[in-house]
C-alpha cells in the first residue's frame, strides 16, 4: 500500500525541475561531467509479430550518476560489480525513452510519449523520429498510456498547450487516473511530489472529453490490445498486449528500469517505483510470465531498440534485444 513514507522517498530521490509550465524528473537531464550519450540514427526499429507492425521510436536518452540512491535495497558496490560484469559503466546510468508504435487493423496506435518538449537537450526526439518512420503526429489513431510520470505523458501536450496527436484518442488506465486527480492525495502528498501531481493535471485536466478515454486494466482498450494490471510502479502502471504466445509483443513500459539491473535481479527496488514491494512482486510475476510465453517484449527504458526476449538468467532474467 502507498503511504507517507513511500512519497517522502520518491520525492528526496527523484525530484522535478520546472521546465516552460512543466514538471520533469531532474534526472532526464544529462549529469554534468559524463559526457553525453549517443543517440541512435535512425531514431526507429521496426519488427513483425504475427499481422502486427511494431515501430521502436527512440525520443531520447538522459544521462545520470550513478549513486547510493538508486537501488535501494543493494550496497552499491554489488550493484557497480553487476555493471562491470556486463561491460557497462559503474560511474553513470543511461536511461533511454522509447515509445512504441503498433499497426494494428490498419490503425496506429503510440504507446507512450517521451518527454516532449519538456527534456533535457537529448531527448523530445520523438516527433522527427516519427516523421523518419513515415507517420506524422497527426497519423496517430489511439494514444495508449502505462502511467503518469512525465517522461510517458508529456509529449500528450506541447509548451503552448496543444495537443499534438489531433485525431487521437487517449487511453489511460482508471486507477492511474483516479490516484492522480485526487485532490485529496495531491494535499496528502511531500512537497516533492506535488509537482508531479500538478504535471498530470497540465497534461490532462484541459483534455477535451471527447479525447480522453479510461479504461480499466484487464480490458481491451483498442481493438488488438489487451492490457494488464502491473501495479507497484505506480498505482495504476499497466502493460500493453499485441497477439499471443511467441507470436505477441508486451510492451511492459516501467516494469523495470535498467534491464542490465533490475531484470538480473527482480527483487532489487529502482528509486522511481512508488510501491517498491509491490513493484518486486509484479516484476516476478510478469518476467516469468513472458518468458513462459516467450513473445517479443518491449521495455520503455531498454537499450535502443528497445525490443527483443526475456530469457532466465540466475535468479533473475537477462533481456536478449533482436538485432
Amino acid at each position: 500500500m502507498l503511504n507517507r513514507r513511500h512519497f517522502i522517498t520518491a520525492a528526496a530521490a527523484a525530484p522535478l525541475l520546472h521546465v516552460a509550465g512543466s514538471w520533469v524528473p531532474a534526472w532526464a537531464q544529462n549529469a554534468p561531467n559524463f559526457g553525453t550519450p549517443v543517440l541512435p540514427a535512425p531514431g526507429f526499429r521496426r519488427t513483425r509479430v504475427g499481422d502486427a507492425e511494431i515501430i521502436a521510436v527512440i525520443d531520447g536518452i538522459a544521462r545520470r550518476p550513478l549513486g547510493e540512491e538508486f537501488v535501494r535495497n543493494a550496497p552499491l558496490a554489488e550493484v557497480k560489480a553487476l555493471l562491470s560484469s556486463q561491460g557497462l559503466s559503474t560511474d553513470f546510468v543511461d536511461i533511454p525513452f522509447t515509445p512504441f508504435v503498433a499497426v494494428v487493423g490498419g490503425r496506429r496506435i503510440l504507446m507512450d510519449t517521451g518527454l516532449g518538449e519538456f527534456g533535457g537537450p537529448t531527448t523530445g526526439k520523438l516527433m522527427a523520429n516519427l516523421q523518419a518512420a513515415g507517420i506524422q503526429a497527426g497519423d496517430i489513431d489511439d494514444v495508449i498510456i502505462t502511467h503518469f510520470h512525465g517522461d510517458h505523458i508529456n509529449g500528450l501536450r506541447n509548451r503552448a498547450g496543444a495537443f499534438p496527436f489531433t485525431k487521437a484518442r487517449v487511453h489511460v488506465p482508471a486507477p492511474e487516473y483516479a490516484f492522480w486527480m485526487d485532490d485529496a492525495k495531491m494535499n496528502a502528498a511531500a512537497a516533492g511530489m506535488k509537482g508531479a501531481f500538478e504535471n498530470v493535471r497540465r497534461t490532462f485536466a484541459q483534455m477535451p472529453a471527447a479525447m480522453l478515454q479510461q479504461f480499466v486494466p484487464g480490458s481491451d482498450p483498442v481493438p488488438g490490445i489487451s492490457s494488464i494490471a502491473a501495479y507497484g510502479h505506480t498505482p495504476g502502471h499497466t502493460l500493453f498486449q499485441v497477439g499471443s504466445g511467441r507470436n505477441s509483443f508486451t510492451y511492459i513500459g516501467d516494469l523495470t528500469n535498467v534491464p542490465s539491473l533490475f531484470a538480473r535481479n527482480p527483487d532489487w527496488a529502482v528509486v522511481f517505483d512508488m510501491d517498491a514491494e509491490a513493484a518486486r512482486q509484479t516484476r516476478r510475476d510478469m518476467f516469468a510470465r513472458l518468458v513462459q510465453q516467450g513473445g517479443v517484449v518491449g521495455g520503455f527504458h531498454f537499450p535502443f531498440p528497445a525490443f527483443g526476449r526475456m530469457v532466465p538468467n540466475g535468479k533473475g532474467y537477462a533481456f536478449e534485444a533482436i538485432a
